[in-house]
């Protein structure tokens, strides 16, 4: 990880200083005057000042979500602080990923989104990011967000139909390719966008080939952690949502908390669920090609 300065500087565009000025007081900032600025702008975790010369100089705590949520996105309009990895393209794009894969219970998810230009402004300024480095009450706040504003797509394989695929594909990364091409193919009629952009899991020929065998009129970039991507982070953000709630709908209708994971916990509550049930009702709330299906079995 890219280590920051306790202290943040830049340059703005001084016709910019009444936008600024009008948003902080708005934030309920205390606006006071020190040499050689514009303002000073006080809050607390926070210090803001413009000076005459365009030097604008933000420190404090909060300096990043500050910086991250509106200064890049409403003032500077670039991204290189809070996303230094890379260099953000306005591209319109499908972003696809997917969720529940290394989860022994609940459905695996694949969701796409599709933003343009103004769409990628938007992900950025509400805090879209890997929805790894989220927690689950933000991941669906966000997913929310993202479901009434942009075109999306999402398929969610709970266990029965999952296991059945799997028998069909006998390859996990077959079937998240099937899975990643039919959510590129959804987004694509919806939007007729023919750019998309993925996290790279298998060989790129397995994904070509399904695209030409679909005669789909697509530019894939598959790319190794391509979820640093806004568009990307948004599909991760909307399968991590439709996996949080599928595990939620299979804890209810069987009665116990289904954990996240594979963990020790999982196979520990593996083995009351099929004390109770029998061992077939693994094949309706997990993914039973995992080494934990044994696991629980064994006593």
């Amino acid at each position: 990880m890219i280590s920051k300065p306790p202290t943040f500087t830049t340059k703005i565009d001084l016709s910019l200083k009444d936008k600024l000025l009008g948003d902080l007081k708005e934030r309920d900032f205390e606006i006071s005057k020190i040499p050689y600025s514009i303002f000073s702008a006080k809050k607390k975790n926070l210090v803001i000042v413009l000076y005459e010369s365009g030097s604008l100089v933000v420190q404090g705590k909060d300096k990043e979500e500050f910086i991250e949520f509106y200064l890049e996105p409403e003032i500077l309009k670039t991204f290189e602080y809070s996303n230094p990895e890379i260099n953000i393209s306005f591209k319109p794009r499908i972003g696809v990923d997917e969720a529940g894969k290394g989860d022994f219970f609940g459905p695996l998810c694949i969701g796409g989104v599709y933003a343009d230009e103004k769409g990628i402004k938007k992900l950025l300024s509400i805090g879209v990011k890997d929805s790894k480095r989220i927690n689950d009450k933000k991941i669906l706040d966000l997913a929310k967000e993202i479901k009434n504003n942009f075109e999306i797509s999402l398929i969610r394989l709970f266990p029965k139909k999952y296991n059945e695929l799997y028998l069909k594909f006998k390859n996990l990364n077959f079937l998240l390719a099937w899975g990643h091409i039919s959510v590129i193919t959804n987004l694509n009629k919806k939007t007729k966008c023919q750019n998309a952009l993925i996290d790279q899991f298998a060989h790129e020929n397995v994904l070509n080939t399904l695209i030409k065998r679909k005669k789909l009129l697509i530019n894939l970039e598959q790319r190794t952690k391509a979820e640093s991507d806004p568009v990307v982070a948004a599909a991760s953000i909307i399968a991590r949502a439709g996996f949080l709630k599928g595990l939620e709908e299979l804890s209810e209708e069987y009665e116990v908390e289904l954990p996240k994971g594979a963990s020790s916990e999982v196979i520990k509550i593996g083995k009351k669920i099929v004390s109770k049930h029998g061992p077939e009702i693994l094949e309706k709330i997990a993914k039973i090609h995992f080494k934990t299906t044994e696991e629980i079995k064994n006593d």
